[in-house]
């Protein structure tokens, strides 16, 4: 690699609320899209909630001649809604699919068939590996009394996880997604903290775009006001973020976004606005960072960070036994009607009125055990995610007490991110 070695990344995220028959307007904001990416000729565009298989084929083929390269991530039942297109190649791709994403039962919300899940891709800019994740978590619904909190929070880690640990090779991290997740939010934290990854709106010395960043705001027509009705300017819940490992240095040049209309035509591309973000790589020679006072190691932001998430999983697997411990009684007096019905029915006194409540009781049974089986998988999943955090808490502590020179690459993975330079 040159001393001199600079790259230009400009990159384009976009959630395109592409539900099939229910959406507005989804096959012209689909053209429109299509269009948009053609004219505007970005090194990469990633993409959320085109669930439509159709659209992305259909945008496969708009694209083709400026952007060669495409992926659709496939999972889950109705599928993860993410896709990229690329104008470089793609060296390798895969995903990991969220371990918790909300409740199949809630069938109105629907995140449960979607498979929710991370994308990756590498690719090879002219001698530098960029891995390029793109995601969307679980939609929070209502803020007030978020039933989904604890998923969204084990989603965030096993983000951060999934991208601390497929990302030892890469010389420059990028993630693009709809996190549904404000920036001050408990998993918004854990992810930057663990992985070290800089936000572009708060990096950026050149923004063009909605007040404070929001990417649903009140302007758009698509979007319910009632929803944004705490929040005046509205929210802000895709991102772009970004690092790169020593030897490197990243910066965003310019991050712009749409403001509720469509940047031609005037008529919005999504209830989401578009994200269009220019980033700046260079080499940047090796440099001695002088040993920092991190303070008391219960202070420190990762281990603040930790102990929240770790509070919030507690309370949220006291929570899944409850539920499984319900439906197990729930099955136990399912189990004792059937046979008090069976009884009766044998004896042939009331048979009618046996016969008449067996279906029920069978349904009655078969439902709590569904429950009980969801929910005990759901502890499952939550006392994973909540072992995994006491352990990296652990060896954060551990850290803080040896100093920072004695830090393991392990603790020192969010601090990786390097800071833009003054240019």
């Amino acid at each position: 690699m040159k001393p001199n070695f600079s790259l230009r990344l400009r990159v384009f995220n976009l959630n395109c609320w592409g539900i099939p028959y229910l959406s507005k307007r989804r096959g012209d904001r689909m053209k429109r899209l299509g269009d948009f990416l053609n004219m505007e000729s970005f090194d990469l565009a990633l993409l959320q909630e085109v669930w439509s298989e159709q659209d992305f084929q259909y945008l496969r083929q708009k694209l083709l001649p400026t952007y060669p390269s495409a992926h659709y991530f496939r999972s889950g039942i109705i599928g993860s809604g993410l896709c990229v297109f690329s104008k470089h190649p793609i060296q390798e791709f895969t995903q990991h699919v969220y371990t918790l994403n909300g409740y199949p039962y809630m069938i109105h919300h629907g995140d449960w068939f979607c498979g929710k899940a991370v994308g990756l891709l590498v690719l090879h800019l002219g001698g530098l590996v960029l891995n390029a994740y793109v995601t969307h978590l679980h939609a929070e619904y209502n803020r007030q009394k978020d039933i989904y909190l604890a998923h969204r929070v084990v989603q965030a880690w096993e983000l951060a996880h999934f991208i601390h640990h497929t990302s030892k090779k890469a010389d420059v991290v990028l993630l693009c997604g709809d996190l549904n997740l404000h920036p001050k939010d408990l998993g918004c934290r854990l992810l930057k903290e663990w992985t070290g990854l800089q936000d572009a709106y708060l990096e950026t010395r050149d923004f063009k775009g909605s007040e404070e960043g929001c990417t649903m705001v009140p302007e758009n027509c698509y979007v319910n006001r009632k929803e944004l009705h705490p929040f005046s300017c509205g929210i802000r819940i895709d991102y772009v973020l970004y690092k790169a490992v020593s030897g490197f240095c990243i910066s965003c040049k310019t991050l712009k976004t749409t403001t509720g209309l469509d940047p031609h035509s005037g008529s919005p591309l999504s209830d989401h606005e578009a994200l269009m973000a220019t980033l700046c790589v260079r080499h940047s020679p090796p440099q001695h960072n002088p040993s920092s006072t991190h303070g008391p190691a219960e202070n420190s932001p990762l281990v603040v960070v930790l102990r929240e998430a770790l509070t919030e999983l507690d309370q949220a697997v006291a929570q899944a036994h409850w539920w499984a411990t319900f439906a197990g009684y729930t099955i136990g007096l399912g189990l004792l009607l059937l046979a008090v019905l069976c009884t009766l029915a044998a004896g042939g006194g009331v048979r009618e009125v046996a016969i008449l409540l067996w279906t029920p009781s069978v349904g009655l049974l078969l439902g709590a055990g569904a429950v009980y089986t969801f929910h005990m998988q759901e502890a499952k999943g939550l006392c994973k995610a909540r072992a995994e955090l006491q352990h990296v808490l652990g060896r954060a502590r551990e850290a803080q007490d040896l100093g920072p020179e004695s830090q393991p690459a392990l603790i020192l993975g969010h601090q990786e991110g390097s800071r833009a330079e003054d240019e």
